[in-house]
């Protein structure tokens, strides 16, 4: 197995080539040229770090199997606050899974506690004694949990470009207060989109003008490594149901997935591939419905005002994601996601033919919740379920709720950050007072006799150590300025 491009014109690669690089030199990204089954591991006697070697093992080829093991075993459970890493709980007749309880309390932390590990082994085969910048856009999570992995290891150095408005006082002090010799943390005068693609753009300018021993990489789910490690817990999620007696063979599950920048739903999707019962992907989106309209119409359009919401790690109008889906759904056409690609760098919009969205539509239903039906949803959750939502998982039990149930399929809703990085929101969709825009966990702790996830405590007194800020102009130029440095 190697990895090709979505755009068909950079050569394949082994599995620690993709990884280091993050994204193809054509500006695609990479695939497995052909996927391997995973059915087996349906029925596997093995914990999560051993389901995670064995999945790890069959994607990542050119990486010894020792390592991989070794890799997962580090990584899982690792600093997760419980041995299951991703436990599957009922709620009502459906299930959530729990996705929050690494060390930054969102489900990025699955993929980026192991992560560091993989392109530390790659380096090693691929370019020993460089020195690896790892450039991260995002949109709140995705920063704090590239940190927290890349922290102090030896050889690589993390630049994360935040939203300077519109994530939570949570979100924010997580990654201003992050102590490392290698991390820095860089919030942009604009908005998601503003960051990626000020991250692109230095990824663009780089090629071919780095000096030797200096390469870029990325932490952003662009990142095939960063994929891979979701997988898992779609294999995780199905198993726990088999053993629950709620997936018979032969049946299916169907997910609900909240999302904003496509990776953690497209997992599921290459789950799918691979042979597991994963049945309907509904993709849940917040008032900035980019995704939902794509999904009904197959017209993908940016051109449209970014909405601030309640659920700020989904205000994003270009899903990175999406072209890997477009490259599968119009069997593996290079030149038609090229032209869809250039189409959307252009104009700011296109559409696929039906016969691609048709293929689209038989596995993905796309819906969305505004603020209102978020704050609706996690008063529900906590009143019929005692389950407390964080606003984006609550946007997908709205979707979910909405969406026909289908007899004999059990329905997982992916729970993707703790509520305590969302404490003001949730607080307020709960009935109590409002506590003002620097409110902290343990304000939601008091009114909900939940525990704070010991990550979150005491954010509000930790110092801040990173207060760099840039223009969205500015931000190639920047980043390229301090992997250089």
């Amino acid at each position: 197995m190697r990895f090709e491009s979505t755009r068909g014109e950079s050569p394949k690669v082994l599995a620690p080539e993709a990884l280091l690089s993050g994204a193809a030199p054509d500006g695609g990204l990479y695939l497995p040229d052909s996927f391997p089954s995973l059915s087996h591991l349906l029925d596997a006697d093995l914990d999560y770090a051993g389901l995670a070697s064995a999945v790890f093992s069959a994607l990542l080829p050119g990486f010894p199997g020792e390592e991989l093991r070794l890799a997962a075993e580090s990584a899982y459970p690792g600093a997760f606050d419980t041995p299951q890493v991703a436990p599957l709980v009922p709620l009502g007749e459906d299930y959530l899974l729990e996705l929050f309880h690494g060390p930054t309390a969102a489900f990025k932390d699955l993929a980026l506690q192991v992560l560091p590990r993989l392109m530390a082994l790659a380096r090693e085969r691929v370019a020993p004694g460089t020195r690896a910048v790892v450039l991260a856009a995002t949109s709140g999570d995705t920063g704090s949990a590239a940190m927290r992995g890349f922290r102090n290891l030896p050889g690589f150095r993390v630049l994360a470009y935040y939203p300077g408005r519109g994530i939570s006082a949570v979100q924010e002090a997580q990654m201003t207060t992050m102590a490392g010799d290698n991390l820095e943390a860089v919030a942009v005068d604009g908005n998601f989109d503003d960051a990626q693609a000020g991250v692109k753009a230095a990824f663009a300018r780089a090629r071919g003008c780095l000096p030797p021993g200096v390469l870029l990489s990325s932490a952003n789910s662009i990142n095939i490594g960063r994929l891979v490690p979701q997988i898992v817990y779609y294999v995780h999620a199905l198993r726990a149901l088999r053993r629950m007696g709620a997936l018979p063979p032969g049946a299916e599950a169907d997910f609900a997935v909240p999302t904003g920048n496509f990776g953690d739903i497209l997992a599921g999707y290459l789950a799918k591939a691979m042979g597991l019962p994963v049945g309907r992907l509904l993709c849940a989106s917040n008032r900035n419905r980019v995704l939902a309209d794509f999904l009904e119409t197959g017209v993908y359009d940016r051109r449209r005002e970014l909405l601030p919401s309640l659920s700020p790690s989904m205000d994003i109008l270009v899903s990175g994601n999406l072209e890997r889906l477009l490259y599968l759904a119009s069997g593996r056409d290079a030149a038609r996601v090229r032209g869809w690609m250039e189409g959307l760098n252009r104009e700011g919009a296109y559409r696929v033919p039906p016969e691609v969205l048709e293929e689209i539509q038989r596995d993905f239903e796309g819906g969305s919740a505004d603020d209102a039906q978020t704050r609706a949803a996690i008063a529900r959750a906590w009143e019929a379920h005692h389950a407390l939502l964080d606003p984006h998982t609550a946007a997908g039990y709205a979707v979910m709720r909405r969406a026909a149930r289908r007899p004999g399929r059990p329905r997982v809703l992916l729970a993707t950050a703790s509520p305590f990085k969302f404490p003001r929101v949730v607080l307020c969709a709960l009935g109590r007072p409002d506590p003002g825009d620097g409110a902290w966990p343990e304000a939601l702790c008091e009114a909900a006799g939940l525990p704070v996830p010991p990550s979150l405590a005491g954010l509000s007194s930790r110092p801040r150590l990173h207060r760099e800020r840039v223009t969205r102009d500015a931000v190639a130029s920047d980043a390229l300025a301090r992997a250089l440095a």
